[in-house]
């Protein structure tokens, strides 16, 4: 299994992304300031790699204290996580994580502080095994979803490399083909970044499941071509209604897939569904470097003094999704309702 992070006693080490597929590097961060670094500049990126990444790096960075009470260790973890949250907006699993590791910090804070800092760093690894054991239940469950033979696209990389290891959309890709169904996925470039063309094909090559990249603006001719039979992307957050942020250009594929009749799916753990966004109008959408849209392998392909848009997401409706598969079962529309039956909350009451 790809090793997108994990917890070292020499430091947190990353699989650096943003040098795959031709070299596979890795990085170890020593200190929290290393790790946000490495979360905003995008050597790690998917919302469940970056959540874990986060506690991660809060436990890195509470290890590193030298507070000598409760109180003071209080402070630098509020410093700590205020870094680390101001890193990627859009990733709900950021604050998630962030919040779960103050919880348990308010839970444990009157033991001696070695037992603080330790408790703190096993549940940053509680939280990595997690996730991994979310990933399998999501494929189990997304894979009956998916068609017996023929093309699955996805956009942008929602697999290993997106999570602690095995991937949300492609781990129910993964977990389909386990099962002996004949997939063949078509692999979204993913402007600007690249995602699909550098990251997931380069792990679905390792796993020699058959895969064909194909330019963005590709999607709607193979749709019309019958080369689609089903599609499935991730989430970097997901509103209580269904609204869906995902990476920039999956509200395309999915106008697109309405119009022929496939269905869209979208994998995530329950942790990136925001109870508390009511809508994707609410969802914040960072905007990244317009160097990423102006270079390509750092090659200006853009004239000077051009204005540059560069969202890194979009928000698609909930009328546009099939259903949302998560570790704890599939939800379909109303997602108000089906998004809290899983979230392990009682459905809302409508007059």
């Amino acid at each position: 299994m790809i090793q997108t992070l994990e917890w070292t006693d020499k430091g947190v080490r990353f699989i650096d992304q943003t040098k795959l597929p031709m070299e596979e590097v890795y990085v170890t961060c020593t200190t929290h300031e290393q790790v946000a670094d490495v979360i905003r500049n995008m050597v790690v990126r998917g919302a469940p790699a970056i959540g874990v990444a986060a506690a991660m790096g809060i436990a890195l960075g509470v290890n590193n204290s030298k507070a000598e009470s409760s109180g003071e260790l209080k402070r630098d973890l509020d410093q700590i996580c205020d870094l680390i949250g101001q890193t990627r907006p859009t990733a709900v699993n950021l604050f998630w994580a962030i919040r779960r590791m103050q919880e348990k910090f308010e839970r444990i804070r009157i033991r001696p502080l070695p037992q603080i800092k330790q408790d703190l760093m096993e549940e940053a690894q509680r939280m990595h095994a997690e996730d991994i054991a979310a990933n399998q239940d999501m494929g189990r469950h997304g894979a009956t979803l998916m068609p017996s033979r023929g093309g699955v696209l996805t956009h942008c990389n929602a697999g290993a490399l997106a999570t602690a290891g095995y991937g949300t959309a492609l781990g129910v890709i993964r977990a389909a083909v386990e099962q002996g169904k004949k997939i063949h996925v078509y692999a979204d470039e993913t402007r600007p970044f690249l995602q699909g063309s550098r990251l997931t094909a380069w792990e679905l090559m390792k796993d020699g499941i058959p895969t064909t990249v194909i330019s963005d603006n590709m999607a709607g001719a193979m749709m019309q071509q019958g080369k689609i039979g089903a599609i499935v992307v991730g989430a970097d957050r997901i509103a209580a209604n269904g609204d869906v942020a995902n990476k920039i250009g999956t509200y395309t594929v999915a106008i697109l897939a309405k119009e022929h009749a496939i269905p869209f799916y979208v994998a995530a753990p329950i942790s990136t569904v925001d109870l508390a966004c009511p809508d994707g109008s609410r969802i914040p959408i960072e905007q990244r470097n317009p160097r990423e849209m102006t270079h390509i392998g750092g090659k200006q392909v853009v004239p000077d003094g051009v204005e540059v848009e560069n969202p890194a997401f979009d928000v698609t409706p909930a009328k546009y999704v099939a259903a949302i598969i998560t570790e704890k079962g599939v939800a379909r529309a109303p997602y108000e309702d089906s998004l809290r039956r899983l979230a392990g909350l009682e459905a809302e009451v409508h007059p």
